[in-house]
Parts: C-alpha cells; structure tokens; sequence
C-alpha cells in the first residue's frame, strides 16, 4: 500500500472512531482532496488551497464542507469560455457528488483563473481507503463553442445556452455604444440594474408529486403563456393543480414550428402572488421528441413549490435544443417588448458586465466589449 493509501486509511479511521464520539475530523489536505484531471486536459492544476475544509462525522457518515479555491491554467491554444467541474465524495450516495460551473469566461493560452468551490458532500465510513473528495474536469467550452470533457452532468447545453446569452448580450451593448456613444452604454448598464433590482425573486424548488389523498387537490388554474419572437416552439395551452404555494401535476401543450426535430426545451416560469406582482421563479427542464410541425402534451408529475403562496402562473420558452445539438434562446428583440422584459430575467452576462463598470468604470467594460466581438 502507497504512504498516500495509508494516510487516507488513517484519516477513515481516525473518522470511524470519532463518529462514535461525535467532533470534527480532522484533514491531511496532502490526501484528503485529490485534483484528477485526464493527460489532454485543456486546462491544467496551479495551486489548491483547502484550507477552509472540513468535515464532520454524522452517524454512519462524513459531511464534507468543502471550501476551496482553485488556480487553474489555460493549457490549450485556445481562448476558454466555460468550464465545469465534477466534485465526488462517492459515486453512488445521495449527496455524494456536486458539480461547479464556471461560464461567461475569457481565458487566453497560457493565462490562469480561479475557480471557486463550496459545496457539502456526504461520504459513508466505509468507503475505500482514498480521498476523501476527488475533483475532476466535467467539460470545457471554447470560444469556437467546441466542447472538451466527459459532459456526464449534461453541462455542455447549459454553458452553450450561457454563453450564446452572452453573446447576444455583448452585441446588444456593442450596438448602443457604437450608434449612441458611451451614455448610450452607460445607460444601457444602468437599466440592466434597474431591472434586476426590480424583479424581487420567487425561489422555486421541483418535488416529485405526493398523492392526492394525503392532501388537497387544489383546483385547476390554466397559465398564462408569453410568446417570444423568433421562438422555434409555441405554447398552446397549459394548466395545473394550484393549492398555496404549490402547483401541482402541470402540462402543457406545446408545437414544433420550426424545420428541425426538438429534443430538449425549458420552460420558464412567471409566477403572480395575491397582490397581483410578478416574480421570475426558474425553469423546467423537459425531454421531448417534436418532429417540424408537430404537437405534444408535456406532462411533469411534479409539484411545482414556491416560497410564497401564488394565485397564477406565466409559462414562456426560455431555451429549445435540436436534434442536431444547435440551441435556441431568447433574442434581443423580446427584450423591446416591454411585457416580456419586465419578467425575463437579467442574464448573468449582462451583470457581469454591469458589475464590472461599478468596479472599475466604463472604459473596462468597453475594452471587454472590443477584445471579446
């Protein structure tokens, strides 16, 4: 057995007898964290800092609080835009894995950037004498929009999805500066806060549905649908059970209007509280099998739980993927429609860039806008 096999040992057995005790565990990072990256890998390790870690024995388990950062460099010849990691304390037990995705990047040959972890993980004691935690590379997307990696948590269509957002975010604030000048950006950036600030959050979390008898049913509220511009699919109708803060079994009839088959969409939803406000409140992912032309009922036996009670909700198309593995999202033109833009949601670019020129003012944000066309 290797002197890093023996170290791990100790710590599960040191782990096993505070267990019974009840206390932290304490950590060798030499052999409780492993970076394990495969041989081609476009992204390579600099540094680890695990300092923050921890972990603490709960019943038969570890509960792994990982607090780290990692200093990787771009190893490839080309710019990355995206990467995601795949964090594992053991394959099989729930809480066992997490991931870490990093989009809206812009990492040249040779330069390096930082990826920040903090996740909570379970591990069982008698796991195998190895690392405590492993974090290996999930996927890297390129500027050219080629993708690197295993994709084993379908990472690949989400960073597509940000990264296209980004873009079509950056040409928009591009546009205002070189038709309006830098107030017109300015003004541009400034709204884009305005607008988040204004749309307060309604968290939605997706449970499977428990049965009808163990409470009400509810009654059956039909949503309201948004038509985006431009969209490859249309929402013909849909209606759920509403209860509180539950909406319970919902689906929806949707069409294929465009000229390639549809594999995946989301749904996003708008929900409306008993005053009447609207609240962005995420999506809902769905596998479909849509041919040009044709309809379908897409049926979630899910409940749909919000934070508040909610009187209605407001369903839109908020990303379509092909058979082909081309990907749809909303365009720049459903931001002039003033319905639409007061719920969609404010993209992670746009703050980003937002951000940006609190920080560090204007200019910065033009020089990103210029190097990143």
């Amino acid at each position: 057995m290797s002197r890093h096999s023996n170290l791990a040992l100790i710590t599960l057995l040191g782990a096993a007898t505070l267990c019974a005790q009840g206390g932290d565990v304490p950590l060798d990072p030499r052999n409780s964290y492993k970076v394990n990256f495969p041989t081609e890998s476009p992204v390579a390790l600099v540094s680890a800092d695990w300092g923050q870690s921890s972990a603490v024995a709960r019943g038969g388990a570890l509960q792994v609080d990982l607090h780290s950062t990692l200093v990787l460099k771009n190893a490839s010849p080309r710019a990355i835009r995206g990467v995601s990691l795949l964090v594992l304390a053991q394959e099989v037990t729930p809480g066992g894995k997490g991931s870490v995705t990093v989009p809206s990047l812009d990492v040249q040959p040779g330069e390096t950037f930082p990826v920040r972890i903090d996740l909570r993980l379970m591990r069982p004691l008698a796991a195998p004498a190895t690392a405590l935690v492993e974090v290996g590379l999930d996927g890297v997307l390129f500027e050219d929009l080629t993708f690197f990696g295993p994709n084993r948590l379908n990472a690949k269509r989400a960073m597509l999805a940000w990264e296209m957002e980004a873009r079509r975010d950056r040409k928009a604030l591009l546009s205002a500066l070189e038709s309006g000048g830098e107030e017109a950006l300015r003004a541009q950036l400034l709204a884009a806060l305005a607008r988040r600030d204004s749309q307060p959050q309604m968290p939605m979390q997706v449970a499977r549905a428990l049965p009808s008898t163990n409470f009400d049913a509810g009654k059956a509220v039909s949503f309201a649908l948004l038509h985006l511009p431009e969209s490859p699919v249309e929402l013909l109708s849909g209606e759920a059970r509403m209860a509180g803060q539950e909406a319970r079994a919902p689906h929806i009839e949707v069409q294929n209007r465009s000229r390639k088959p549809i594999r995946y969409l989301e749904l996003g939803w708008v929900a409306r509280d008993s005053d009447g406000r609207e609240y962005p409140a995420g999506t809902l992912p769905a596998d479909v099998s849509l041919a040009p032309g044709q309809q379908s009922t897409i049926r979630k036996d899910h409940t749909l739980r919000f934070a508040r009670p909610v009187t209605g909700l407001t369903a839109y198309p908020s990303m379509v993927e092909f058979n082909d593995g081309d990907l749809w999202v909303p365009p720049q033109s459903a931001m002039r429609d003033p319905r639409l833009a007061s719920v969609l949601p404010v993209s992670g670019e746009m703050m980003r860039l937002a951000g940006l020129y609190r920080r560090k003012g204007l200019a910065a944000v033009v020089q990103q806008l210029r190097a990143m066309r």
